[in-house]
C-alpha cells in the first residue's frame, strides 16, 4: 500500500515552518530536515529514525519497521502527529542528531579528443 498525498501534505503542514521536504521513494516518501534523511513516511504513517535524542520523545513500543524487512523505526502515535509543536521539537533534534550526508564525490569532466 502507498501513501497518500494528502498524508505527506498534512505531515509537511505540521512540520512548518522547519526546513523539511518530501522526496517520492518507491511509492512511499522520505522526509528530510536540513538536507538529512529523518523519517520515512510509509502506509500513512510517520516512521522516524531512532538516534540518541529519541528516548526523550518516543516510547520503544512505537518501534515497528516502516516496511518487511526494514530496521525499527519510530512509528509516531496519531495523537502525536496532532501536536505539531512536540512533532516539530522531535524531527528538528533528530535531524541534529544525524551526521551531514558526505557529498558525492564529482565526475571528472570528460576530456575532448
Amino acid at each position: 500500500m502507498s501513501t497518500d498525498k494528502a498524508t505527506v501534505a498534512g505531515i509537511l503542514e505540521q512540520l512548518e515552518p522547519l526546513d523539511v521536504r518530501a522526496r517520492a521513494m518507491f511509492g512511499e516518501y522520505g522526509l528530510y530536515c536540513d538536507d538529512k534523511l529523518v523519517a520515512l513516511i510509509a502506509d500513512d504513517h510517520l516512521f522516524v529514525k531512532p538516534t540518541a535524542v529519541a528516548a526523550g520523545y518516543a516510547d520503544e513500543s512505537w518501534l515497528a519497521p516502516p516496511y518487511p524487512g526494514a530496521k525499527d523505526y519510530y512509528r509516531v502515535p496519531a495523537a502525536r502527529l496532532a501536536d505539531p509543536a512536540w512533532l516539530a521539537e522531535f524531527v528538528q533534534r533528530t535531524a541534529e542528531a544525524l551526521p551531514m550526508r558526505a557529498p558525492k564525490p564529482r565526475k571528472p569532466a570528460a576530456k575532448p579528443r
